[in-house]
């Protein structure tokens, strides 16, 4: 069943739109907003103006792109959550507009679900079962992928993400936002000569606020002696940081792929962009015996080609939604 799908992402900061042609990304395109970094982090309301000024020409330039026309359109996905509502309003309404106007089905996209089906953006493709780890500014999970849309989440945060963990650290280090890439950046300068601890959590779920909260009190402590220790050792400091949050990661996945005999594993989300991740994944999969999968980078973040990709398998099994559809933000 052929199906050129229009796809829309408004799920935080970033006004994407892709056009994905039977399961193949034609045209991937991405409009940021340079206006958080002033803030430290994302500001709600700024970010929905914002989508509200960027996404029809963003639309515009993925037809353009991908030499499609409005008329050769036969579905609209949008991502229907989790995420900031009045982000999210601003793709749901354009996507059902433009649905309406042509009389096209309308696929709402889980932003989850679809970080996972990212990995069928692009060989190599994991076969089912498969276990990813999921980790964003938001989540992080571990789910059990037996097919396109039967998934489980089998571990999961009990209170902060891992991209969160980055991002509120490096605003501890004075870094800007978001932090992550910098953090990443730095750590590849330095050595984890620092030892922060790693949070207990029972199974295969994860904690990261008392991690936060290690760091804080440590550079308090440091800073009291030396007010010069973040700039003396910001490149260790960064290396320390990112590997025990990597390490937890990695150790939890371990555990999960141990517990389930599945050998083939895979990470999404826009920390798997992070090259100590991205390294400890190899190295831990090389050790174990896994196949371990690595999405590109333009799929790491969030972008609409995701959300097309998992439209298109929903379209195959006929799971469309009304004009009534509305955004949620957990």
């Amino acid at each position: 069943m052929s199906v050129t799908i229009l796809a829309i992402e408004s799920s935080c900061d970033d006004t994407s739109a892709a056009v994905v042609r039977d399961g193949v990304v034609l045209s991937n395109c991405i409009a940021n907003q340079e206006a958080h970094r002033q803030y430290g982090g994302v500001v709600p309301e700024v970010a929905s103006r914002a989508h509200q000024a960027n996404i029809i020409p963003v639309v515009d330039l993925a037809l353009k792109k991908a030499d499609v026309a409005r008329e050769a359109i036969g579905a609209v996905a949008f991502t229907r959550g989790p995420g900031l509502l009045g982000s999210l309003l601003v793709g749901t309404s354009f996507a059902k507009a433009f649905a309406l106007s042509l009389d096209l089905p309308l696929v709402e996209v889980n932003h989850m679900q679809a970080h996972v089906l990212a990995h069928f953006a692009e060989n190599p493709k994991p076969p089912f079962p498969f276990l990813c780890l999921t980790v964003s500014g938001g989540h992080t999970q571990i789910v059990l992928v037996r097919d396109f849309l039967d998934m489980d989440i089998i571990g999961e945060t009990l209170d902060d993400a891992a991209g969160e963990a980055f991002d509120k650290s490096g605003k501890l280090l004075g870094l800007g936002y978001p932090a992550g890439p910098l953090i990443d950046r730095h750590a590849q300068a330095g050595s984890p000569r620092f030892p922060f601890p790693e949070p207990s959590v029972p199974d295969l779920n994860f904690s990261f606020s008392g991690l936060k909260t290690s760091i804080l009190y440590f550079l308090r402590k440091e800073l009291a002696e030396n007010p010069d220790f973040i700039r003396e050792n910001l490149d260790d400091l960064c290396a320390s940081i990112q590997e025990t949050i990597v390490t937890v990661l990695i150790k939890k996945l371990r555990k999960a792929a141990r517990k389930t005999g599945i050998r083939h594993v895979a990470i999404a989300g826009g920390v798997s962009a992070n090259s100590g991740l991205r390294k400890a994944l190899e190295a831990m999969g090389e050790k174990e015996g896994w196949t371990t999968y690595i999405p590109a980078f333009q799929y790491c973040t969030d972008n609409a080609g995701m959300i097309g990709v998992a439209a298109y398998y929903k379209y195959l099994k006929g799971e469309f939604c009304g004009q009534d559809a509305m955004p949620f933000a957990r």
